[in-house]
């Protein structure tokens, strides 16, 4: 029996897994991926401490750390329930079916990329459609390419992909972009980035591998755009799917519900990072940091009193 579960290999299931570790609580740390959404932020340019650290470079450093305390465990989950034991407590099911208990669980699961879900996302996807212009620019040298969205991570991406693409088209449903002001700076320096606005992509288009995208009006006198690749960054969904057959209540907008301490309604069971309603819903580095150092604060507090 582990005295907390933590549920994410992100920032806030990392950070959270450093503080537990250093409470001298039995820690266990699980998720499907290592890294979670950090793994595609190109360049991060606001972690305090850094004036510019790579994504990847700035996890591994979070699991490095996480590992000098404790062990982690890269597997699928399906099934979040409480325990038989009298004590309480909660059980984790594996794909393969093993089980690990714990008296603690911190849900840390971060968010997953938003579809579009137009005809041709799902057939091209892996040929042409990718969820990740930071990742995966590198393949497309010198082709056209079409980067979908108009947050930080459309933005941003735009710009990297810019960096090696012969032409980026930025397709956005609205005339202005959400994205902070120094990614629409950089992206505005790059004069191989054409603007698409106020439109949107209705169906890709493709023959064994992506050659186009269908607008829903013309621009520059055609509804088609003829690319090589289609980079889909249109926001993120909360990762709460295994939260929410647990019993755990979600807010307007699909979020972990959780209070100023992390607790997520349940006793013994608490949220942080991207898959909370916390820190105003602000998904950075930081709050993934802050929020997963309360969470295990609060952990150890309800272990001692139980509240």
């Amino acid at each position: 029996m582990y005295d907390v579960l933590i549920i994410g290999l992100g920032c806030a299931g990392y950070t959270a897994a450093i503080y537990t570790a250093r409470y001298k609580l039995k820690t266990f740390i699980i998720g499907a991926e290592e890294g979670g959404m950090g793994m595609t932020a190109a360049e991060v340019g606001n972690w305090p401490g850094d004036i510019e650290v790579r994504g990847p470079d700035l996890m591994e450093r979070f699991k490095k750390h996480a590992l000098s305390f404790t062990d982690l465990v890269t597997h699928k989950i399906t099934r979040v329930e409480k325990a038989e034991q009298a004590d309480g407590g909660f059980r984790l099911t594996l794909q393969g079916g093993e089980t690990v208990e714990g008296r603690t669980l911190i849900f840390a699961m971060g968010s997953n990329k938003r579809r579009l879900d137009v005809p041709g996302e799902a057939e091209f996807s892996g040929k042409g459609v990718t969820y990740c212009a930071t990742c995966d620019a590198f393949f497309y040298r010198g082709r056209d390419v079409a980067v979908i969205g108009g947050g930080d991570s459309a933005v941003e991406g735009a710009a990297i992909a810019a960096q090696v693409a012969r032409k980026v088209y930025l397709v956005h449903r609205r005339n202005e972009f959400r994205a902070e002001p120094y990614w629409v700076d950089e992206m505005k320096k790059r004069e191989n980035i054409v603007f698409v606005l106020e439109r949107n992509v209705v169906e890709i288009l493709g023959d064994q591998k992506v050659t186009g995208v269908q607008l829903d009006k013309e621009f520059e006198g055609s509804p088609e755009l003829r690319v090589d690749g289609v980079f889909i960054e249109v926001g993120s969904l909360p990762a709460t799917a295994l939260a929410k057959k647990m019993g755990c209540a979600l807010d307007d907008r699909g979020f972990l519900r959780v209070d100023e301490a992390m607790r997520a309604g349940i006793p013994g069971v608490f949220g942080a990072g991207d898959v909370t309603s916390g820190s105003n819903r602000f998904a950075q580095f930081a709050t993934a940091a802050g929020e997963g150092a309360v969470a295990a604060n609060s952990v150890f507090n309800y272990l001692q009193t139980g509240a």
